[in-house]
């Protein structure tokens, strides 16, 4: 995770702040994390899946590209997920389509 911080944290332009948010499992909320300092951690409610859109996103993910399968190996089931994160990067229109929530658009 620090590690998964630290590459985000390069993303963010310089003079902005990122805010992340995230479900509350052990390795997001471990007091060990270093934390970069134009990075938030907003941690959502336990058990609320439909908060985290990135929920939609491996589902979508499973039932477009991954499932009804049948992997050889370990390497043919990272194959296939980097495959399918690939196409998947290629629609950012489709990415936000797959995260919008209408209800926190309709005030």
């Amino acid at each position: 995770m620090d590690m998964h911080l630290a590459e985000i944290s390069s993303q963010v332009a310089p003079g902005a702040h990122a805010v992340l948010m995230l479900d509350q499992a052990g390795w997001h909320m471990s007091g060990k994390l270093d934390i970069p300092a134009n990075i938030t951690l907003l941690p959502l409610p336990p058990k609320c899946p439909e908060l985290n859109p990135v929920e939609n996103v491996w589902q979508f993910m499973r039932d477009n590209w991954l499932s009804n399968r049948i992997f050889s190996s370990y390497d043919n089931v990272v194959d296939h997920c980097c495959y399918a994160w690939n196409l998947l990067i290629d629609q950012p229109w489709r990415i936000m389509s797959i995260g919008l929530r209408q209800w926190a658009h309709g005030f």
